[in-house]
C-alpha cells in the first residue's frame, strides 16, 4: 500500500488511496473493481484533478491493460498511477488569479462580462476545442439565463476549489 514506510506520508497516502477507492467504486456498477474506461475522465476530475484530453490519454495509457485493451479499467492498476498523480499534485485546477486574467482578455469592452455568443466563438474556434457536451455543461453553469451571457467573476468564484 504505503511506498513511504516510516517516513510520516502513510496516513496521508493511505487517506488518498481511500479517496480514490471511494470515487472509483461510485462508478463500478457491477462491484467487479472495474470502471468502463469512458469513466476515469469523470473519477479524475471527481477527485479535483483537471488534466486536458491529451493529459487524460497518457493517464489512460498508464493504466490500460497492456495485452489485450478490454475498455474496462482494474481498480489495482489505477490505484498506484492515482495515487502517484494526487501526491505529485498533477493536473491541479488554474488559479484564479489566472482564470481572471484569461477572462478579462476575452472581455474586449470591458463590461465585466462575456456575451453566450462570444463564448460559444472561443470554446470552439480556439485551443483545445470543446465537445459539443463540454459547451452545453459549461453553458448551462455559466450563463445567467436572464442576461444570456458570464459574468465571469461570478462564475470563476463557483470555480473555485477551497484547499482546506
Amino acid at each position: 500500500m504505503a511506498e513511504k514506510e516510516g517516513s510520516g506520508e502513510d496516513g496521508t497516502v493511505a487517506e488518498i488511496e481511500r479517496k480514490i477507492t471511494e470515487a472509483f467504486e461510485v462508478f463500478d456498477h457491477d462491484c467487479s473493481k472495474t470502471v468502463d474506461i469512458r469513466e476515469i475522465g469523470s473519477i479524475v476530475r471527481s477527485l479535483g484533478c483537471f488534466p486536458t484530453e491529451a493529459e487524460l490519454h497518457e493517464l489512460l495509457a498508464q493504466v490500460e491493460e497492456e495485452e489485450e485493451p478490454t475498455g474496462y479499467i482494474h481498480l489495482e492498476k489505477f490505484l498506484p498511477v492515482m495515487t502517484k498523480v494526487l501526491l505529485n499534485r498533477s493536473y491541479w485546477p488554474i488559479p484564479e488569479d489566472v482564470l481572471l486574467h484569461a477572462f478579462e482578455a476575452l472581455d474586449e469592452n470591458k463590461c465585466g462580462y462575456i456575451t453566450k455568443e462570444e463564448l460559444i466563438k472561443y470554446m470552439s474556434e480556439e485551443g483545445e476545442p470543446f465537445t459539443q457536451e463540454e459547451m452545453e455543461d459549461m453553458l448551462s453553469s455559466a450563463l445567467d439565463p436572464e442576461t444570456n451571457t458570464v459574468c465571469y467573476r461570478d462564475y470563476i468564484s463557483r470555480l473555485i476549489i477551497d484547499e482546506a
